[in-house]
């Protein structure tokens, strides 16, 4: 195991450019997210057009309850952050119960903004995932899946310092500015994307399907905001213990650390690109957006490029019968 100022010292070098620092992610540094600590990360160890064979054969074993249970659960993880943003509270208990196990936030409180602008912004995403958790929920009925343990404390941390963002030792608090805020959601947002389009082939229910449709363009459209704020904020105001630039660079870093989590395959851009130009919709060369399967999204939320069933933002796992992530490591 590499000792933590180690690591944030390679990975800074390491920086020189994206695919650099990309490359070096993959091979050694978040291989190891055992370089933050496992503690943090949990035990160690929707889909691309690579894996079109296995999504077809996931749809013929899975339900669509399968499916939209497991869409929940980043759903309350979402809910949870922007409610606790801008209302200083979180989830209802009545918006919390269900089949699995029940469990706490850890962190949340409400964010300081300055911003008149970037405040109705966020409250308008919180009330978007607060009636995302809703509808599942209705559309699940007695099926649905309780609340699994968050934590939106000491999983930003762990991201944040593998990233190479802030220095080992240092925390990173997402409700500390409305800069950390964006970057948080930045976190989050990008994958709520990838995870609904991945889950559309196998969703078999059309009404359900439509409705995935509709949550999948809302979070597009969330997605967008959080790159657009970034891109026009792009100021360095997080203290001391920060190794990023700017807003941006911090953010391509993000985005690089959450490539590396979920396989070889290059599923993530950041907010701006190689010429530095603005990158609001990450898409492939025929303007299509990604998809990642269920297991690559647990990768992230977890924090592990390993398999696993529980870690990162979700200490104790997701609730419901999709609950490992791939062995990307």
């Amino acid at each position: 195991m590499f000792g933590q100022d180690y690591v944030a010292k390679i990975i800074h070098r390491s920086a020189e450019t994206p695919a650099d620092r990309r490359r070096f992610l993959r091979s050694a540094g978040l291989a190891g997210l055992g370089v933050v600590g496992a503690g943090a990360l949990g035990s160690p160890g929707f889909a691309s057009a690579a894996t079109a064979a296995r999504t077809r054969q996931d749809a013929q074993q899975l339900s669509d309850a399968s499916v939209l249970n497991f869409a929940l659960n980043p759903e309350y993880l979402e809910a949870q952050f922007y409610l606790h943003a801008v209302r200083g509270e979180g989830l209802p208990e009545t918006l919390r119960t269900g089949r699995g196990n029940q469990g706490p936030v850890t962190g949340g409180r409400r964010v300081r903004f300055r911003s008149k602008r970037i405040r109705q912004y966020a409250e308008e995403i919180a009330g978007d995932e607060l009636a995302h958790v809703r509808f599942l929920r209705s559309a699940l009925g007695s099926a649905a899946v309780a609340q699994p343990a968050i934590d939106v404390q000491t999983s930003f941390t762990a991201a944040a310092q593998a990233a190479g963002i802030v220095r080992q030792g240092r925390t990173f608090d997402p409700y500390a500015s409305e800069e950390n805020f964006l970057l948080a959601a930045f976190l989050f947002e990008d994958v709520g994307v990838t995870a609904y389009k991945g889950a559309a082939p196998l969703i078999q229910n059309k009404t359900y399907l439509e409705a995935a449709a509709g949550i999948l363009a809302a979070e597009a459209y969330h997605a967008a905001n959080i790159r657009t704020s970034i891109l026009e904020t792009g100021a360095n105001v997080f203290g001391a213990g920060v190794l990023s630039r700017n807003l941006d660079d911090a953010a391509n870093k993000l985005s690089d650390a959450r490539d590396s989590l979920d396989g070889t395959t290059d599923l993530d851009q950041g907010v701006r690109d190689a010429r530095g130009n603005a990158n609001i919709v990450p898409t492939d060369q025929f303007g299509v957006t990604y998809s990642r399967s269920a297991a690559q999204v647990l990768n992230i939320v977890y924090l592990t490029p390993g398999q696993t069933t529980r870690g990162g933002f979700f200490p104790s796992g997701v609730n419901g019968e999709i609950n490992t992530s791939a062995g990307n490591a």
